[in-house]
């Protein structure tokens, strides 16, 4: 299930682990296979994580499984579940015919989210676990800026696009999009690029499902935004791709803690201390710091 010791490192390069991580993850290693019950407890989470890969929306309670997993394998054990579930998400991309190269750099997105990890608490460990099962379950790709989630229309924002004059119904597939950190700017011609990517990507190598709609879920379609950075910036540019895909008028919770930690690294950070030192750090902390408040709104757009 595991790779051995001397080769456990060229796999987690290849999902770019932080460097500093690869030493305890190797050590640890010993401790695992020692222990009869917690290897059985990963057999049984990459079963799970793996049952019916491919299908959409499926969901897979692995952030509940972890956390039986002994204290001392902790923070790395959802680690070792991804590396033994990976010949499993490898055969399924072969079988859609997906490269190598994309295979790599979407599921490269465990390191990334590892550092988010050190970077909020500075140990290692995995932030979101729940949040990978996307990725070796073949449901998402990371197509050059962007992730491509394979997905479905929702009740809210399928009405709005079927109002809109689109042939599309709440339950068609639709590709939900995701923006990940550590990846540059999010720049017009990158997210152009990104779509051209994934119109081919997704005729090719799922031709059975037709992908006409694009939506987002995010803080960074909170229009308040455009009332702190200027017109040209990125992520205006960003929103002016959607339309509204709810009531703009639509009571929502506030969602503060949201820009904080993607663009802080961590959401329990005091609002008063929030560094201003770019032009969205100054629109998120100013914002808060006034008595505002950040919201997730929902966009779609036509593919």
């Amino acid at each position: 299930m595991l790779p051995d010791a001397d080769t456990l490192p060229e796999t987690l390069l290849d999902l770019a682990v932080p460097h500093e991580d690869i030493n305890d993850l190797v050590a640890l290693r010993r401790t695992l296979t020692a222990d009869p019950g917690a290897m059985r407890l990963v057999q049984e989470c990459v079963e799970e994580l793996v049952r019916d890969i491919g299908e959409a929306g499926v969901e897979v309670p692995l952030a509940e499984r972890v956390a039986e997993a002994p204290a001392a394998l902790g923070p790395y054990f959802a680690v070792y579940v991804f590396v033994a579930a990976l010949p499993y998400t490898y055969s399924y991309h072969r079988e859609r015919g997906v490269t190598a190269d994309v295979s790599r750099r979407t599921l490269a997105d465990l390191g990334r989210n590892m550092a988010f990890h050190r970077r909020r608490h500075g140990r290692g460990g995995v932030e979101v676990p729940q949040w990978l099962t996307r990725h070796f379950r073949g449901e998402l790709y990371q197509l050059g800026r962007v992730q491509f989630e394979r997905a479905r229309l929702g009740q809210r924002t399928g009405r709005a696009v079927a109002q809109a004059g689109l042939d599309v119904a709440p339950g068609e597939p639709c590709l939900n999009l995701h923006i990940p950190d550590f990846h540059g700017p999010l720049s017009p011609a990158a997210c152009d690029r990104s779509l051209e990517l994934a119109r081919e990507f997704f005729a090719r190598h799922f031709p059975r499902e037709r992908y006409r709609v694009a939506v987002c879920h995010s803080w960074l379609l909170d229009p308040q935004l455009r009332h702190h950075l200027d017109p040209d910036s990125n992520i205006v540019r960003f929103q002016e791709r959607f339309e509204p895909g709810r009531d703009p008028g639509e009571e929502a919770e506030p969602a503060d803690t949201e820009p904080v930690r993607f663009v802080f690294g961590d959401p329990d950070l005091p609002v008063a201390g929030l560094p201003r030192r770019t032009s969205v750090e100054r629109a998120v902390g100013d914002h808060l710091r006034a008595g505002g408040h950040w919201y997730v709104r929902h966009g779609w757009f036509r593919l």
